[in-house]
């Protein structure tokens, strides 16, 4: 089993792209941690940002993609694409390992998030909105933060993605393809 995991693309087209041509691919499902297509009044726009290609890239990929809501995705962008936006929150069970992924806007402290993961029995927890890769293990949840694929908050900058691969969590910077965390459910 093979997922691709991003988050926070604010409508930078080439952010998508590179981690699906360097990471995903060979991915059975893609899961987004929300603040798809707009770049919000806080953030930059950069070269690639481009939100009506990147609803062309989402819409046109052969693997399942599931959206979790961030808190600049409007009804405007969800009627864009053609995969849902859930919110608050997406759940989603493959090959028995069960993970919850949310933005993270509604859900901020790690005492909520613990509290949805034993409420789910989620093995996996994706949360984005910071921007700042995040991988630890509370109890029996592995909680992630695969960071920024396009607007990166992390000391060094680095854009980052992640794929959970063989009961592995990896969290990669996209521009050099270097593994920067890994961490083993179970």
């Amino acid at each position: 089993m093979k997922i691709g995991i991003l988050s926070d693309t604010h409508g930078h087209e080439m952010a998508w792209a590179d981690a699906c041509d360097k990471f995903f691919k060979g991915a059975e499902m893609i899961l987004h941690a929300g603040d798809v297509l707009y770049h919000g009044p806080r953030n930059p726009r950069k070269a690639d940002y481009n939100p009506a290609g990147l609803v062309e890239r989402i819409n046109k990929c052969s693997v399942p993609v599931v959206i979790a809501q961030g808190n600049c995705d409007s009804s405007v962008d969800a009627s864009c694409l053609d995969v849902p936006i859930c919110a608050p929150y997406a759940f989603v069970v493959v090959d028995g390992v069960r993970i919850l992924v949310t933005h993270g806007d509604a859900c901020m402290s790690d005492e909520e998030k613990d509290a949805w993961a034993q409420k789910f029995h989620a093995d996996l927890f994706i949360s984005g909105h910071i921007h700042t890769t995040v991988l630890e293990k509370r109890g029996s949840t592995v909680f992630l933060n695969p960071g920024s694929a396009a607007l990166s908050k992390r000391a060094d900058g680095k854009a980052t993605c992640a794929v959970f691969e063989d009961g592995v969590v990896r969290i990669y910077e996209i521009a050099t393809g270097a593994v920067l965390e890994e961490l083993a459910l179970g």
